[in-house]
This record gives C-alpha cells, sequence and structure tokens, in this order.
C-alpha cells in the first residue's frame, strides 16, 4: 500500500478538528482534502467515526537505563513496540554520559542499543553526567553534527548525575551560545539526601516515605533557581522535566509571564496518582509508584494546578518518563530501605488514551489534547513539521483514534516488558484504533502489523519556541 486515502474521518491538529480526508503517498502526507474531494481509484482507509491526529511524540523515555544497580526493563525492542500499540510514532530517549566519561561515546553507546531495534522513529537528548571543558565542546559538536540539540542535567542524585550550580551555568551559557534546550531534574538533591537518612534512621523504610523525603519544597526551590541561572545566562532555553507540584509550577508560571524562555512537562502519573493511595498502599506495593519526582498529595491542589497548567500552556507537554521496571527482582531491591528502589513508571502505552480521558472529562479541548500530546513535543524539540502534525510533506505518522472505544488497561494486556501495570484496572473513554508510522500501518485494532528496524533516527533542529 505505498498510496491510500483515509476517507470519512475528522481530522484534530493544534487549531482545531475539521472533517477532512487524508492522501498519503509512500512515507509521507501529500494532501489534505475537503470531505469527498480526494482522487477516485486510490486504495482506502476508512475512518468514519474516527479522529485522526498526528502520531504521537514522547519526548522524554529510557529504554535499557542502568538504575540503581539495575536497568530498564524495556529494551529499545519492547518499549517501542508498547509505544505503537499507544499510539506513538517518535520518541526521543536519553543517552547517558556518565562522570568521566567521553560525551560522544555515550551517544554511542545509545544509538548501539536501538539501532535496527526500533518499531517506530527515534531521537536522543544527551544526559551531562559530568560538566567539563570537554564536554561543554562536545555539546557544540552533538548540536552541529548529530542532531542532538538538548542536554539535560540533574540538581538531585549526588555523586550519581549530579551538576552543582557551577557546572549548570557553564552548561547553560553553552546551550545559549548553540541554541540548545536545557533539560532541567529539579530538586535539590543534597538536601533530599539529608531527608532520606534521617527517614531511614528513624525506621521509616516504607515506599511511602520515598515521597515524604521529596517535598515540594525541594522542586520548587530547585525550578527558582534553575529558573535564575538561565536567566544570569542571557535566558538560556530552560525545560523543567516531570513538574510534579504547585508550588515549582508557579516558578515557572512567572517565567513564563516574564516572557522568559522557560517550558516544563508533566507526566500522567502526576495528574492522576498520589502520595496517599498509590505510594501508601498496604505493605511493600506502593513501590510500584516510585519515582521522581514523586506522587503527590491528593489533599492538596497539585492536580488540579497541573490540569490548569496544561490549559494555559505553563505546562507544554506531556511526556511519561518511561522508565519500567519489575516488581520481582527490580523494586524488590528496596524492600525494607525505599532509597533503594529503582526509580520510574511504565506508561509510554497509555498516555495518548490518559489524556483523552482528560478531554472526556473537559479539563482539556480536543486540539490541546494533541498539542500536549504531539504537535508540541515536535515543534519543542526539533522536529516539527515532519513530525506533530498532519500536513502536506509532514511524515505519514497518523494515528485513527475511536472516541467511541473504551481501552482497560492491565498488565494482562499491555506491551510494555513489566510484570505490573501502574494503572491495573483503569478503563478510559476511548481507544487507539489504528497507527500508521511513516506510512506503513503497524497497529491495527488489536493486530501488530509493524517490525523491529523500522524505526529511524530523527536528527533534530533547534526548539521552535525561543526567543
Amino acid at each position: 500500500m505505498t498510496s491510500y486515502l483515509i476517507k470519512g474521518g475528522t481530522v484534530v491538529g493544534p487549531t482545531g478538528a475539521a472533517a477532512a480526508d487524508v492522501l498519503v503517498d509512500g512515507e509521507t502526507i501529500a494532501a489534505v482534502f475537503a470531505p469527498g474531494r480526494g482522487p477516485e481509484g486510490v486504495e482506502t482507509i476508512d475512518a468514519t467515526g474516527r479522529y485522526v491526529i498526528p502520531g504521537a511524540v514522547d519526548a522524554h523515555t529510557h529504554m535499557e537505563l542502568p538504575f540503581g544497580g539495575t536497568a530498564a526493563s524495556d529494551t529499545f525492542d519492547t518499549g517501542t513496540r508498547a509505544a505503537a500499540f499507544g499510539g506513538v510514532t517518535t520518541i526521543v530517549d536519553f543517552a547517558v554520559q556518565r562522570y568521566g566519561e567521553v560525551v560522544q561515546d555515550g551517544l554511542a553507546a545509545w544509538h548501539a542499543k536501538a539501532e535496527g531495534n526500533c518499531h517506530i522513529d527515534y531521537g536522543f537528548h544527551m544526559i551531562l553526567g559530568g560538566v567539563t571543558d570537554e564536554a561543554l565542546k562536545a555539546m557544540d559538536q552533538l548540536v552541529a553534527d548529530e542532531g542532538v540539540t538538548s542536554f539535560k542535567l540533574f540538581m538531585a542524585y549526588p555523586g550519581v548525575f549530579y551538576s552543582d550550580d557551577g557546572q549548570i551555568l557553564r552548561a547553560m551559557q553553552k546551550a545559549r551560545d548553540n541554541g540548545a534546550m536545557i533539560m532541567m531534574h529539579a530538586e535539590n538533591g543534597p538536601a533530599i539526601d539529608v531527608l532520606v537518612k534521617q527517614a531511614l534512621e528513624r525506621g521509616e523504610t516504607d515506599p511511602y516515605y520515598h515521597g515524604v523525603t521529596r517535598p515540594q519544597e525541594l522542586e520548587a526551590e530547585a525550578t527558582s533557581r534553575a529558573i535564575w541561572l538561565a536567566s544570569v545566562a542571557s535566558d538560556c532555553p530552560l525545560y523543567i522535566v516531570h513538574l510534579s507540584a504547585s508550588k515549582a509550577l508557579e516558578q515557572v508560571a512567572a517565567a513564563r509571564d516574564a516572557g522568559r524562555n522557560v517550558f516544563a512537562e508533566t507526566c500522567p502519573q502526576y495528574l492522576y496518582l498520589t502520595l496517599e493511595d498509590q505510594l501508601g498502599a498496604p505493605g511493600f506495593e506502593g513501590a510500584k509508584w516510585v519515582c521522581s519526582t514523586p506522587l503527590r498529595s491528593k489533599y492538596e491542589s497539585h492536580r488540579a494546578d497541573l490540569w490548569r497548567g496544561l490549559r494555559t500552556n505553563d505546562l507544554a507537554v506531556v511526556s511519561t518518563d518511561h522508565c519500567p521496571f519489575c516488581m520481582k527482582d527490580q523494586k524488590e531491591l528496596g524492600l525494607g530501605d525505599f532509597s533503594k528502589i529503582p526509580n520510574g513508571i511504565g506508561s509510554v502505552e497509555h498516555r495518548v488514551d490518559l489524556l483523552y480521558q482528560g478531554v472526556v472529562d473537559g479539563k482539556l479541548s480536543l486540539a490541546r489534547w494533541v498539542e500536549t500530546i504531539a504537535t508540541t513535543p515536535a515543534r519543542m524539540f526539533g522536529m516539527y513539521p515532519k513530525k506533530g502534525i498532519i500536513a502536506p510533506g509532514s511524515d505519514a505518522d497518523i494515528v485513527l483514534y475511536d472516541p467511541n472505544g473504551r481501552t482497560r488497561i492491565s498488565a494482562s494486556t499491555h506491551h510494555m516488558n513489566m510484570d505490573y501495570s501502574a494503572w491495573e484496572g483503569w478503563e478510559i473513554a476511548g481507544k487507539v484504533d489504528t497507527v500508521i508510522s511513516r506510512g506503513a500501518v503497524v497497529v491495527q485494532g488489536n493486530e501488530y502489523k509493524g517490525r523491529k528496524g523500522h524505526g529511524r533516527y530523527v536528527r533534530r533542529g533547534l526548539s521552535d519556541y525561543l526567543v
């Protein structure tokens, strides 16, 4: 099927929804027609009753990430196949440079993991574990030659990925020069380490205390500090990852109100799950939901504030921070000591549905749904208009979404390489029906039609949003 017409659907983009037919030719979208005005005699895909949306872009995943003595349970093979089932046609994963390593060697290692194994297209951000003169030079080289235009730093995890304020400032100054985006894990790591040590000394070892020892004040403080450091670096582009808390969102909103190059994402877990109901589950069950930043209290306004932030664009993107670990032999490393539980939740397969539930619940518009899951991440990270939009010349990354379908989430039916689901038993009022990656149908109904190795590396340009 090299040329075909998607007929009878409602095309949804960042500007709204309209009935239209979409002509796909090879790997790209050739034209968008008024209903019934497309060419005769070509093969057709019936999209009656479906939303026709751009393939989703998950700009924050961690396939095969080594962490806490183990590694994320999804490979690029299993993780990208699961993503395809969830309507995701592009991921941006994180290559890692650890302290003392050469940045380019870290990137090469992640290319080796991904190449030939991905079912959908993929790009890379670069984690800088050590900000040195050589690493700063490497930033220029990756932007100019490798299509890697975003670099992640950590204010958390002393002894692992942590960068101090001076290192952060130097990396930000370099990014301001070459146009790259600095992505920031904004939590005050040294202060968190003090609280963790004190909790364990008191015998507070359950998963619940993972959340208690990472209070929102330490997320807000680090977020504010990152914003002011970026200001000193001549308004370096700054993107706060996995923002979870009201006070941190206040810092981002204030910077955006001042016209700064400051952006933020949140994740589905922070929109729906809570400290008490999930992390506080009986016994060791709460380990399923240990991630950083942590889930927040249901007795505070975090979830409502995050939904509002998505509507007002103070939160630009919803990513997953997909970093799955199995309970057996992985999360169980933290039995009796919450600080040893590998941090991460697996959601790459569920983000499109979970955010559509926000549309059903009246928290997001259809257009904003598409923006947060596809268009904005593509624009934020230099892939637009190749990705993130249904328009002539764009890649034919297309999802047919059935608003009358139902999705029931369970570990028994999901495709991620995990022995549990963070969303077990959830029912979503909507369903991914057909997924097309660069013109090839990879998912139809519940049937997988894709293949390992179909996915290609995406060389990214600079962000569309910078001033």
